[in-house]
């Protein structure tokens, strides 16, 4: 069964840009955070910091890798599609990919794991976080169902 993926809008603004009128380079990790966060908030209806401070449960990154495939500009809005690719026992990865205008561009892996945030510990997945999240996973487009 096709899931319906996360998409998540970004507005590009001028502020984003370098002198070469394209966003800036650390702009675009910053822009796949965002749209993350968004994705928790959609689906456990807390976003990161409602979830570190009233569910005491950090995720800090402990992993990132970025793809660069195409220039970013203000010209469109960016269309950021967030994808839950593993969920461990105590980690969660997820990858976005930025389109704008229909072009892929960028692609990027983002691993975090659990902690309990104020005393920032190491921890398993929450379970009624997992029972939410769990059912979310999307498969690489090559692998089959076994």
């Amino acid at each position: 069964m096709a899931k319906i993926p996360f998409i998540y809008d970004i507005r590009v603004g001028w502020a984003d840009c370098d002198p070469a009128l394209i966003a800036y380079t650390g702009r675009l990790p910053c822009f796949a955070l965002e749209a993350i966060d968004a994705w928790w908030e959609e689906h456990i209806g807390y976003d990161w910091y409602r979830l570190n401070i009233d569910q005491n449960v950090g995720t800090p990154f402990v992993h990132l890798d970025l793809d660069f495939l195409s220039p970013v500009t203000p010209r469109h809005v960016l269309n950021c599609e967030v994808r839950l690719r593993k969920l461990g026992e105590k980690s969660v990865t997820f990858q976005v990919i930025g389109r704008q205008n229909s072009i892929d561009c960028f692609s990027g892996n983002f691993v975090s794991v659990f902690v309990v945030a104020d005393a920032f510990k190491s921890r398993k997945a929450p379970e009624d976080i997992r029972s939410i999240i769990e059912p979310l996973l999307i498969e690489d487009e090559g692998s089959s169902p076994d």
